[in-house]
This record gives structure tokens, C-alpha cells and sequence, in this order.
């Protein structure tokens, strides 16, 4: 199951796979190959993936490069067909779900006791609470205001 598909209330685990190249394979790249699959398009899996065109072509592009064998094969100037998985580029899907699978059942009850232990109350956006000292006093005008040193 892809992060996409889980509710959100539920442990899960996010797979990153970094390469002895120095390339990676993320769950991003994969739900683009599964996304290329289906559109058979760029400009159709950044319209569904919300990213700018720029954006997916460079991830095909990185995709492409990482791996000796193409991962989308792209066909310029075809109307209705203009990308798709090559047969490497749905392996590297499969390989990927099995580990994410794997991983999964593996971690299954260290997840469970992790989530069991966890502050229902907490909200993950961020509040920094500004200390009085380094708050904007109101009542000076904007050139009066104590500045914080420079580092």
C-alpha cells in the first residue's frame, strides 16, 4: 500500500533506496512510473501529480540517468502516447513494493508499540513559541527595535 493509499491515523513506513551510484529511488519516482503508466503522458502525470512539467521531466530525466537501462521511455511529438514504463522501469516498481512490503511486515510490531506509545495531542505543525526578549515590542517604531546580533 503507497502512502497515498493509507490513512493518515495509521504507522507506516517511508522507503528510500540510495544507489552506490549516488542516485536514489524514492516512493515519489515510483508513484510517477505508476502515474506515466496510466496517463501514458508527462504533461498528463504532472497535471495528476500536481508538480510543474519542468519538474517531472527533470524526474524522468534523473530516472533515466540513474539506471543503465531506461526506466521511461519517452516518444517525442506522438499524440495520445508520449511516455511510458519500460519493462526495467516496471521491475523497478515491483522491486520496490516487495520492499516496501517486506519492510512492512518486518516492522509490523515495532510500528504497533511505537504508535501505541505516541501523544494523540500532538500536532505535527510546528509553534515556536518566540521568547518575550526577541519579540517585536509594539510600542517602538521599527527603527527603535533592539536588533539581534549578527553571527
Amino acid at each position: 500500500m503507497s502512502d497515498v493509499e493509507r490513512p493518515a491515523r495509521e504507522p507506516h513506513l517511508s522507503i528510500e533506496v540510495h544507489l552506490p551510484n549516488g542516485g536514489r529511488l524514492a516512493a515519489e519516482d515510483v508513484a510517477l512510473i505508476e502515474t506515466i503508466r496510466s496517463t501514458r503522458s508527462i504533461l498528463g502525470a504532472s497535471r495528476i501529480s500536481g508538480h510543474s512539467y519542468r519538474k517531472t521531466w527533470l524526474m524522468v530525466d534523473a530516472l533515466n540517468r540513474t539506471f543503465e537501462t531506461r526506466v521511461i521511455a519517452t516518444f517525442p511529438g506522438r499524440r495520445g502516447a508520449g511516455a511510458e514504463p519500460t519493462p526495467f522501469g516496471e521491475r523497478l516498481v515491483a522491486l520496490y513494493r516487495s520492499i516496501e512490503r517486506r519492510s512492512m511486515a518486518a516492522s509490523a510490531a515495532a510500528l504497533a508499540e511505537l504508535s501505541a506509545s505516541a501523544d494523540p495531542g500532538f500536532s505535527p505543525v510546528a509553534r515556536p513559541e518566540v521568547p518575550a526578549e526577541v519579540a517585536p515590542r509594539p510600542d517602538l517604531p521599527r527603527s527603535s527595535r533592539p536588533r539581534s546580533p549578527r553571527i
